[in-house]
């Protein structure tokens, strides 16, 4: 979806470790195509595509693909040595478990361990043998790369049980929406661990070297906005409301639409961790980002895109999003 949206703590989180590695944040930001005075904006939202160049050109500028979050440098090339380990896989679960054998190799902060209880498949996430403290960041995008690689292994968003951290709720915990694509997600847990049904284990995996490589091209970025044609609720309201943001349907439409009742549809959205409302105004918002930043339109014709009758309704809105007005997000772009 080109207007997938990154919230302002996943820059200042790939940004942490730089300055003390001697790298300027500020040229990082412009040579992604951000603006630095975002950063002081608590709502702002950037681009998937700038938030990925971004990522990328600090992992290669660190020479760190866990971005200084590890007591030592993780070498560049890590992570397309696991990718080529596992492509001959048969099954997700003989990829889920060699992916695990792969980063016991590493004592660098985190280690990941393949279980299988019951009808319950579990990957623990666990502090390494160091004294090096791992942050939330850290375990966020171990455990973001290891679901949205397994997806990628097999073609589908593979849904999740539950996500247990064994942290106290961050503040950005409304981000763990998008993180793990609704699933639900407890803190305060005795572990650290992403669960799943053991079913999934046996999905056959359709992915070659051929598509691997070019998958490697752009592997944070795809991660990130791929789609794929099994979706869940929530996909399928926004794919809905993305198209007729101009007139959106309520509720009872598009619950016809999916053949559900209503209450059907919102208990279903609940338990992905979201709401009609919610879905609504994340596709306002990151249609609005993604016309300020790479289109000429007016501020009118994007409020109109966007499903907003006057555009002083429209910039309320956004300000309450990301803290300024349309006008002033687009200069500082």
């Amino acid at each position: 979806m080109r207007n997938i949206s990154v919230g302002n703590y996943f820059i200042h989180a790939v940004l942490s470790n730089a300055a003390a590695h001697g790298l300027d944040s500020k040229q990082l930001l412009l040579a992604a195509g951000i603006s630095p005075e975002l950063l002081g904006q608590t709502n702002a939202r950037v681009s998937a595509i700038n938030f990925c160049r971004l990522q990328t050109a600090v992992m290669k500028e660190m020479k760190d693909e866990f971005l200084g979050y590890g007591p030592s440098r993780y070498v560049i090339g890590t992570w397309t040595n696991m990718c080529y380990s596992v492509i001959h896989c048969t099954t997700l679960g003989h990829v889920m478990a060699r992916y695990c054998r792969f980063y016991q190799m590493f004592d660098w902060g985190l280690q990941l361990r393949f279980e299988i209880n019951g009808d319950k498949a579990k990957i623990v996430f666990e502090r390494g043998n160091t004294d090096h403290p791992v942050s939330e960041y850290g375990f966020e995008l171990v455990m973001f790369n290891f679901h949205r690689f397994c997806s990628w292994m097999v073609r589908r968003h593979l849904p999740l049980i539950t996500v247990n951290l064994a942290y106290p709720a961050p503040a950005h915990a409304q981000e763990y929406r998008h993180l793990f694509l609704g699933q639900a997600v407890f803190f305060n847990k005795p572990r650290t661990e992403i669960i799943f049904h053991r079913s999934l284990t046996e999905l056959a995996i359709e992915q070659n070297e051929q598509s691997l490589q070019r998958f490697l091209q752009h592997p944070s970025l795809v991660m990130l906005i791929q789609q794929y044609q099994e979706k869940s609720w929530t996909d399928q309201v926004r794919m809905i409301v993305n198209k007729r943001l101009i007139d959106t349907p309520g509720i009872d439409e598009i619950a016809e639409q999916l053949h559900l009742h209503p209450q059907t549809l919102r208990r279903r959205l609940a338990q992905e961790g979201t709401t009609f409302n919610d879905v609504k105004t994340q596709c306002r918002h990151d249609t609005a980002l993604y016309h300020l930043g790479r289109s000429n339109l007016s501020i009118e014709n994007i409020a109109q895109r966007t499903g907003f009758s006057e555009s002083s309704a429209f910039t309320r809105a956004f300000k309450t999003w990301t803290g300024m007005t349309p006008q002033d997000y687009r200069r500082r772009m």
